[in-house]
């Protein structure tokens, strides 16, 4: 891909459209993020299996900045005030907390994140040079 075709990123506009969204149908947003990518500021102890979940609601947080290159807040963690800073590239992806109902961020590349391993077997009808499909699942 040439330097001219090539765009920036789209996370952070998703991001921001589906915390929008969320917040507009009364709805609490959540951010699952990968605590192991570098660069993510978070308590230990809200850290679990490599993961942290974060409530970004306007009522949770105070100063949220979704920016382009992180998303960054104050929020309480046992009683006492704390800065998360997370890059962007660290959201594997924003829901609504009562529903489920958002979005996982494809990396990217534009691969959706999986609890398994990308299958590398070649298709039964011998397509063997053409990528397999993503496998999406719904995580509540």
């Amino acid at each position: 891909m040439s330097d001219a075709a090539r765009m920036t990123s789209n996370r952070p506009y998703l991001l921001r459209a589906l915390y929008e969204w969320i917040g507009d149908n009364g709805m609490t947003p959540y951010l699952l993020v990968d605590a192991a990518r570098e660069g993510v500021q978070v308590p230990a102890s809200a850290v679990k299996d490599g993961r942290v979940v974060l409530n970004i609601a306007a009522r949770a947080v105070a100063q949220l900045e979704l920016g382009s290159r992180e998303v960054r807040f104050k929020a309480r963690f046992g009683g006492v005030s704390q800065t998360v800073q997370v890059p962007v590239q660290a959201v594997l992806a924003i829901y609504a907390q009562e529903t489920g109902q958002g979005m996982a961020l494809p990396d990217e590349d534009g691969v959706l994140p999986t609890d398994e391993p990308p299958s590398s077997a070649p298709d039964p009808g011998g397509d063997e040079g053409k990528p397999r499909g993503g496998h999406l699942r719904v995580v509540k």
